[in-house]
């Protein structure tokens, strides 16, 4: 495969540290790519490089001449005022084509995302359908290559399904970062991860998410012995070193250049072994015994007059790790909220254990203040914290969580996504608790953070209740699900497949339903066929309109004289231009009937 687009000692940074350095790789036409690394890595920065929307402080991107290279942002905006049609074709205004061609490359895109009404507002769209929209406005490009930054944000799991289904058939290559290890499992048959343990900054690995796994930890393990065997020979080196000036005279001067240089190397392996720390997450719990923690009955929510859900029972006891599942706009964050006393159900009680120590993890991370210090946020009574009967300094705190020194000051708003979930999550570590009720805690958390904060989940002894799109997730925690279908109706599952499953044949019989009852008006009694008279009045109603048509021209003529002639003459023009128009009218409403009447036949 010949290449197509390459980084070549590509160096960018960022205010306190450099995101990447001397990034050097290509990508092929056709290949399928995940890109992966930790938080903070730099690779939303570099794909927007590679697609050429920023510029590196060293190094540059090359792409092959005539390639069409195609970007998904993780935002996306559309302009105010457009429908869906004309907002993906804006998105082809660069491009070498007639207008009806545009249309038509629109309408095709928008039919391949799912797309029915083509003139809906584009900037009313839910979450899920303006990711659907974006990817449509690129489609309709037709790139050789597209670049996509975490493409599975807003999409709920059929979305994230559905996602998948279209990349593993797609005749275009990508490379698509994302944390989600089910999706990548999907759709990319070989990883890429940006991350600063690895020489030149990168590996990558062929044959899938879990052959990539593995040769990481491989390479990561024979790393940790080399940086093993170079410091015993710096000790011993630094012993050699450290004898009298007459002793050292005797070594040649090269072994004493090599010397210093297995100190620089041993400098440059402690500092890539350093970054393959992973976040410090532990839920702690209050040890409480009750049985019943929080008992739902009867659960009933309606928003904006759609029925959520009906009559809902739960009973929540330490160690049940409950899952919610449904499409976007179920239910599930109104649940969560009823739950935990924000909003009121419609119906139905929540009964919580008395002194019940309740924590949450809200979508979007909406408690924090993006105006705050990493400090203050971490600490806001001072320089220490208290973690489990410890006092703790805030800069150890930070360090637990992958942040470093010069980074405590830094306000919230200049933090990626995922180290604002970290943040949140230290946050909720720092109380105990005996219920966790967790809206979407993945959303932008880095592969090991996921790995760490599923750890704790699982060892947390309290009851939780998760909702996330993340399936590795939810099939490792849960220990029971609940699907809601966004109709009033909830129900348990065994597992994520089999609410996905059962979603699939939902929509399977509702497309069914509508499908019969369309047939089922196309199978109506056809009117009565045109008789000979009608058929008769209908060839020549035409020559008659036209004739009539011609009068009312002739007597605008007559109106415009008779208007000089004064008001007599004008009034009575004026009379027989209303009956004229008012004959074309009728004929044109019977012209209508008459085709009405013969199509339905």
């Amino acid at each position: 495969m010949s290449v197509l687009l390459s980084s070549q000692g590509v160096s960018k940074s960022y205010s306190h540290r450099p995101l990447f350095t001397d990034l050097s790789f290509d990508l092929r036409v056709g290949e399928k790519i995940g890109l992966v690394g930790p938080n903070g890595a730099g690779k939303s920065t570099l794909l927007k490089i590679l697609a050429g929307i920023e510029v590196p402080d060293a190094g540059q991107r090359s792409m092959r001449r005539g390639a069409k290279v195609g970007y998904l942002p993780q935002d996306d905006v559309f302009p105010v005022g457009l429908t869906v049609e004309q907002a993906v074709i804006a998105g082809l205004e660069n491009e070498n084509l007639e207008h009806y061609e545009r249309e038509t490359a629109a309408a095709i895109a928008l039919t391949q995302v799912g797309f029915v009404d083509m003139d809906a507002p584009a900037d009313k769209l839910s979450g899920g359908w303006r990711k659907r929209l974006a990817l449509a406005r690129e489609l309709a490009r037709e790139p050789d290559f597209l670049l996509m930054d975490e493409p599975t944000n807003h999409l709920d799991l059929p979305g994230v399904i559905w996602l998948e289904s279209l990349l593993k058939t797609a005749e275009f290559g990508y490379l698509v970062a994302t944390h989600d290890r089910a999706f990548l499992k999907a759709i990319a048959p070989t990883i890429l991860e940006i991350n600063r343990i690895f020489p030149g900054g990168y590996f990558r690995a062929d044959g899938g998410f879990a052959a990539f796994d593995d040769n990481k930890t491989a390479y990561l393990e024979a790393q940790m012995r080399m940086r093993d065997s170079v410091a015993n020979q710096v000790r011993r080196e630094t012993d050699w070193l450290g004898r009298k000036a007459a002793a050292r005279t005797q070594k040649a001067q090269s072994r004493i250049d090599a010397a210093y240089d297995r100190r620089e190397e041993l400098a440059e392996l402690n500092y890539r072994t350093a970054g393959a720390r992973s976040a410090g997450i532990d839920f702690a719990s209050s040890g409480r015994q009750t049985r019943k923690l929080l008992t739902a009955t009867g659960i009933t929510k309606s928003l904006g007059g759609k029925m959520l859900f009906n009559g809902i029972d739960l009973q929540l006891t330490p160690g049940m790790k409950l899952g919610l599942l449904g499409a976007n706009g179920s239910g599930k964050s109104t649940l969560l909220k009823i739950l935990s006393g924000e909003l009121a159900p419609d119906l139905g009680t929540v009964v919580r254990a008395d002194a019940l120590k309740l924590e949450v993890f809200e979508q979007g991370r909406a408690s924090l203040d993006q105006k705050k210090s990493l400090r203050n946020s971490l600490s806001p009574n001072g320089e220490t914290v208290q973690y489990r009967d410890q006092s703790i300094h805030v800069a150890s705190w930070a360090r637990r969580f992958l942040f470093e020194a010069e980074q405590l000051d830094l306000e919230l708003s200049a933090l990626s996504g995922g180290e604002q979930a970290r943040v949140r999550i230290a946050q909720l570590m720092l109380r105990s608790a005996d219920l966790l009720l967790l809206d979407e805690p993945t959303n932008d958390l880095d592969i090991p953070s996921l790995e760490v904060l599923e750890e704790s989940l699982n060892d947390f002894p309290g009851a939780l209740v998760l909702v996330s799109h993340d399936r590795e997730l939810l099939n490792r925690i849960c220990t029971e699900v609940i699907g809601l279908d966004g109709k009033g109706h909830a129900a348990p599952f065994g597992n994520v497949s089999q609410w996905l499953a059962a979603h699939k044949a939902a929509i399977a019989d509702e497309a069914k339903a509508e499908a019969k009852a369309k047939n089922a008006h196309k199978n109506q009694p056809k009117g009565k066929k045109l008789s000979f008279k009608e058929q008769k009045e209908l060839e020549g109603i035409e020559a008659t309109v036209l004739a009539a048509e011609a009068v009312v021209a002739a007597e605008h003529k007559n109106v415009e004289a008779a208007a000089t002639l004064g008001t007599a003459k004008s009034k009575e023009s004026a009379r027989i231009l209303a009956a004229a128009e008012k004959t074309v009218e009728t004929l044109y409403a019977r012209w209508q009937e008459l085709e009405a009447k013969r199509d339905a036949s």
